[in-house]
């Protein structure tokens, strides 16, 4: 029995061509597609908790239960979450938008002020605020540079989960109900 097997484009180049658009456009063009909302936490190697709020976070397998979550290379937190052996990503709620904000700027000192932490099962810091939509206790399991960010695979050793709205990002900014924006050059 013959089957239809597709066939190689052998004229076109086997390395990826360079893009057609300016960064300000791919950035606008990612921001189309909304994501949860999530503070990754862990503890430097001297005791300190340090976190940040990340929008790129997803899942990976199901057995091994894996979630994925990435990190500018150029960001102060990386040397932290390259030597950490755990992490806690905090899947947030609507009503935790201050926290969202208060973990995408500022001092680490400042993030962490007034926000009450509780330890993980594996010892690692995580917010002890009862809003959280969900959380995922990971042993940092690979790492991966990818262009100017590093991709952080974890692997899920205890989670948890709450029935609340989530907290949404949108179009560059964070949404409940995220609105339509003109789209320029397309």
């Amino acid at each position: 029995m013959a089957t239809d097997v597709p066939t190689l484009h052998t004229d076109l180049p086997m390395t990826a061509l360079p893009p057609d658009f300016d960064q300000a456009y791919f950035r606008s063009a990612l921001g189309r597609f909304a994501t949860g909302v999530t503070i990754v936490t862990t503890e430097t190697q001297d005791g300190r908790p340090w976190g940040l709020t990340v929008s790129s976070f997803n899942a990976v397998s199901l057995e091994p239960p894996m979630v994925l979550w990435s990190l500018s290379q150029k960001a102060s937190a990386m040397p932290h979450f390259l030597a950490a052996p755990r992490y806690v990503i905090h899947v947030l709620s609507a009503s935790q938008l201050h926290l969202a904000k208060r973990f995408a700027h500022g001092p680490q000192e400042d993030r962490f002020r007034d926000v009450e932490l509780a330890r993980s099962a594996g010892g690692v810091p995580m917010l002890a605020d009862p809003d959280t939509a969900a959380w995922f206790e990971c042993y940092n399991f690979a790492r991966h540079p990818a262009g100017d960010h590093t991709i952080f695979v974890g692997q899920v050793e205890r989670c948890g989960r709450r029935h609340t709205q989530p907290l949404v990002y949108h179009a560059g900014d964070f949404d409940l109900t995220p609105s339509i924006e003109p789209i320029s050059g397309s």
